[in-house]
């Protein structure tokens, strides 16, 4: 079961959000990484790694994008 769950981790589509847009969004609504976290359902370490531009899964970008209350095209890099 371990093994399958590894080969489907590499068939993990990912994603970079864009630092700058996603400071700017936080600074739009006065929001902490904490409450962020609180919203999107994920970790504040997540959110953390995301805002020193690591890459994410599709999953988390969309938890993150709809938790601003934007579309994950609106954050993510160019």
């Amino acid at each position: 079961m371990q093994l399958k769950n590894r080969e489907e981790e590499k068939h993990v589509e990912r994603m970079r959000i864009d630092r700058i847009k996603l400071a700017t969004e936080l600074a739009k609504r006065d929001m902490t990484q904490t409450r962020l976290a609180e919203l999107a359902g994920v970790s504040r370490t997540t959110i953390n790694y995301v805002r020193a531009g690591k890459s994410c899964t599709d999953e988390v970008g969309q938890k993150i994008a709809k938790a601003l209350g934007v579309e994950v095209t609106e954050i993510i890099e160019d």
